[in-house]
C-alpha cells in the first residue's frame, strides 16, 4: 500500500479542509444561520453536488479503467473531454437564462419571492460545474501518473478565494456578501484549473492531449468511447449516494424551520473532514494501483492492499466517529459560535453532527470496498447497491424529519451509509471480508474504541463545563 502517497494526499486534503473550515467560520460570523446563508447554500448546492460526484471519484472510476485499457489514450481522453465540456456549457447557459425552475427544484418548500431572490445566485454558481469538470479531468490524468498532491492542494484555492471575498465584504449587507461569495466561487475554479495545467505540463501530459486533439476524429476509439459510456452513468449513480442523499436532505430541510439548511451544511462540513482526509484520500491513491493489478490478473496484490487499507481506515475512522459524536458540541462551539452564530444554533448543529457521525465508518469502508467493483468494471452492480442505499436514506428521511428535524435527515443519511456498506461487502465477497476481520487487529480495534470512548466522554464533560462557565 502506498502510504507515502496516501499521507501526501491526506495532507493536501487537510490543508483544503482547514481553509474550508476557516471559510465556514467567517461565513457563519458574517451570515449566521439566516435566510441569506440558506439562499447561498441552496444556490451553491447543485454545482457543489456535482463537484463532489466528479471530484470524489465518480468520473475517475468510470474513466480510469477505460483510459488504462485504451490503445489511443490521447485521442480517447480528448474525445471524452470535448463531449462532456460541450454538454455542461450548454446546460450552464440554460440555467443562466432560466434559473428560477432550477432553484425551485432545489427548494420546493420556499415561496416564489424567495426563489426569485435566490435565482441570480444560482445562475452565477452553476458555472462552477464547468470549471470543476475541467479540474477533475486534468486530475484524473495526473492520477494515472500517480500524482495526487496538486488535486488535493488545489481545493484550498477555492476556499482562499471565498475567504478573501468574506474578508473584504464582511461588514456589508448580507445580500452583498452572498453575491461576493458567488463570484469568488468562479474565481476559485479558474485558479484550480491553472494549478492543474501547470502540473500537467510538468508531466508532459499536455503533449498527449495535443496529439489527441490532432487525431480527435479518429475512428479507432469509437468502441472505447462506447465502453466508457456504458460505465459512466452507472459509475455516477454508484458513487454519488451520499451526495444525492445530502441534496435531497437539503431540499427536505426547506420544509423545516428557518436555519435547517444551514445546520445541515455546517454539520456536514465537519463530517466531511475525516471522511475526505482518511477514506477519500486512501481510496483515491489506491484506485490506480488496484485497477492496474486487476487488469494484470494480480488479485493477491489488490486484496493485500485492501486489507492494509481496511485496518488503517478502521482505526482512524473509528476514532473520528467517536470523537465527532461525543465532542460534537465543543467542536461546533469552537468552529462556529461567534458573530451571528448563537448558542442555540450551536446546539442544533451539534445534534445534526452527531447523527451524521453515526455513518462515518460505513461510508468510509464502503468507499474502500467499492474500488474493486469499479476496477473490475462492475459499475452496474455498484449502481444497483447505490439505489438500495438511496431508497433506505430517503425513506428514513420522510419518517424522521418531522420528529427529529434536521437531525433526523442526518440520521437517515447514516442509515443509508450502513445499507451501502453491507451490500457493497456482500457484492465484493463476504468471505473476503471475513478473512480481513479474522485478525487479532479486531481485538485491538475493540479495545481502542472502548478506551477512546471513555477518554472522549470525560473530555466532553470537562469541555462543556468550561464552555458554559465561559
Amino acid at each position: 500500500m502506498r502510504l507515502r502517497s496516501i499521507f501526501t494526499n491526506s495532507f493536501g486534503i487537510l490543508l483544503s479542509r482547514i481553509t474550508g473550515l476557516g471559510r465556514d467560520v467567517l461565513m457563519a460570523s458574517a451570515l449566521g444561520a439566516s435566510v441569506w446563508s440558506d439562499m447561498f447554500f441552496i444556490a451553491f448546492k447543485l454545482p457543489n453536488l456535482f463537484r463532489r460526484i466528479f471530484a470524489e471519484g465518480a468520473f475517475t472510476q468510470a474513466f480510469m479503467p477505460s483510459f488504462i485499457a485504451s490503445r489511443h489514450k490521447g485521442v480517447f481522453a480528448t474525445a471524452i473531454f470535448l463531449r462532456f465540456l460541450l454538454f455542461l456549457a450548454v446546460l450552464s447557459l440554460m440555467v443562466t437564462l432560466f434559473p428560477e425552475p432550477i432553484t425551485k427544484l432545489m427548494a420546493w418548500g420556499w415561496s416564489w419571492d424567495l426563489i426569485e431572490q435566490t435565482a441570480p445566485l444560482t445562475a452565477i454558481n452553476f458555472w462552477y460545474l464547468d470549471l470543476i469538470f475541467i479540474v477533475t479531468f486534468l486530475a484524473t490524468l495526473l492520477q494515472y501518473k500517480e500524482h495526487f498532491a496538486t488535486t488535493a492542494l488545489s481545493t484550498a484555492l477555492l476556499n482562499i478565494s471565498m475567504i478573501c471575498a468574506l474578508w473584504f465584504y464582511m461588514k456589508e449587507d448580507p445580500k452583498t456578501v452572498a453575491y461576493a461569495l458567488s463570484v469568488a466561487v468562479l474565481v476559485g475554479g479558474v485558479l484550480q484549473i491553472a494549478a492543474h495545467l501547470f502540473t500537467l505540463k510538468h508531466f508532459n501530459l499536455h503533449k498527449l492531449l495535443a496529439g489527441g486533439w490532432k487525431y480527435r476524429h479518429s475512428k479507432d476509439v469509437k468502441e472505447e468511447e462506447r465502453h466508457f459510456k456504458t460505465l459512466f452513468l452507472p459509475g455516477i449513480l454508484g458513487n454519488s449516494t451520499p451526495q444525492i442523499s445530502a441534496f435531497i436532505d437539503t431540499l427536505l430541510a426547506t420544509f423545516l424551520a428557518s436555519g435547517s439548511v444551514s445546520f445541515l451544511f455546517y454539520a456536514n462540513r465537519v463530517f466531511q473532514l475525516p471522511l475526505a482526509l482518511i477514506a477519500i484520500a486512501t481510496a483515491t491513491v489506491l484506485f490506480p494501483t488496484v485497477s492496474k493489478a486487476l487488469k494484470n490478473k494480480e488479485e493477491e496484490k489488490a486484496y493485500a492492499n485492501l486489507t492494509q487499507a481496511f485496518w488503517l481506515l478502521g482505526f482512524l475512522l473509528g476514532a473520528a466517529m467517536l470523537g465527532g459524536m461525543l465532542l460534537a458540541e465543543p467542536i461546533v462551539w469552537l468552529l462556529f459560535e461567534r458573530g451571528k452564530f448563537t448558542q442555540a444554533e450551536t446546539l442544533q448543529t451539534a445534534y445534526v453532527l452527531q447523527m451524521y457521525m453515526v455513518g462515518l465508518l460505513p461510508f468510509g469502508l464502503a468507499k474502500l470496498f467499492s474500488l474493486f467493483l469499479y476496477a473490475s468494471h462492475r459499475h452496474r452492480k455498484a449502481a444497483k447497491i447505490s439505489i438500495y442505499s438511496l431508497i433506505a436514506s430517503v425513506s428514513a428521511s420522510w419518517i424522521l424529519m418531522h420528529p427529529l428535524g434536521a437531525a433526523g435527515l442526518a440520521l437517515a443519511s447514516s442509515i443509508g451509509g450502513w445499507v451501502l456498506f453491507i451490500f457493497t461487502v456482500k457484492e465484493v465477497g463476504v468471505e473476503k471480508f471475513m478473512q480481513i476481520i479474522k485478525s487479532k487487529k479486531l481485538f485491538y480495534w475493540i479495545g481502542m474504541m472502548m478506551v477512546a470512548g471513555m477518554i472522549l466522554y470525560a473530555a466532553n464533560t470537562w469541555l462543556l463545563t468550561l464552555i458554559r462557565d465561559h
